[in-house]
């Protein structure tokens, strides 16, 4: 990871909350969402691309969200809980995480909230406040080689592939000149897609 994948988070670039769209609010999470976080962490389909594939145990939901809440107080930002302004209820996540790739961001919604664009909707107030308040200048993304859905969100956002996205633990691993735009995470094939803040987004004072 390159310094400029990095972009360590500065005093002074603060979100308010909730992030709103016409259907959603997102906000972070509290130690209060476990519960509601586990039917979402817990559900096997939906966790099948997300990080090793394997549906969480109430231990491990509550841990997520501690995780969450600790990055968000390190970095301003994070994972946050995704909810239906209809009902207030818990449907999802989605947010921005420091990792080894650059700053990365992520969705996962519930079943019953599939196919309606909702994934969309929140990685895009996502993707706003990350080159708006936050004021940083490049996303990235990985997207399970078998998991074309989440790719067309990308898509939909303007990512597009990363064709140089050999990793420090990738050449140490003698794994460099694999296919263009893939890496490995969690064991498993990813496509790495790349977002670039446009010249005429500047942050908000």
């Amino acid at each position: 990871m390159t310094t400029e994948d990095a972009q360590p988070h500065t005093a002074g670039m603060a979100l308010r909350f909730p992030l709103r769209s016409g259907r959603l609010l997102v906000r972070p999470f509290e130690e209060t969402d476990a519960m509601a976080a586990h039917a979402l962490y817990g559900d096997a389909e939906v966790m099948r691309y997300v990080g090793d594939g394997s549906a969480a145990t109430p231990e491990q939901s509550a841990q997520m969200v501690e995780d969450y809440r600790r990055h968000q107080r390190e970095h301003g930002f994070a994972f946050w809980a995704v909810i239906d302004r209809g009902t207030g209820e818990l449907i999802g996540d989605a947010g921005l995480e420091v990792t080894r790739h650059g700053t990365e961001i992520g969705y996962t919604l519930a079943r019953p909230w599939w196919g309606q664009g909702l994934a969309t909707e929140a990685a895009r107030l996502c993707v706003d406040a990350a080159f708006g308040a936050l004021g940083l200048t490049r996303l990235v993304a990985l997207v399970d080689a078998e998991n074309p859905a989440s790719a067309r969100v990308l898509g939909k956002l303007g990512f597009h592939p990363d064709i140089d996205t050999d990793t420090e633990a990738d050449l140490e691993a003698g794994r460099a000149g694999r296919r263009e735009g893939t890496v490995i995470a969690y064991g498993r094939p990813h496509l790495r897609y790349v977002l670039v803040r446009p010249a005429r987004v500047r942050p908000r004072s």
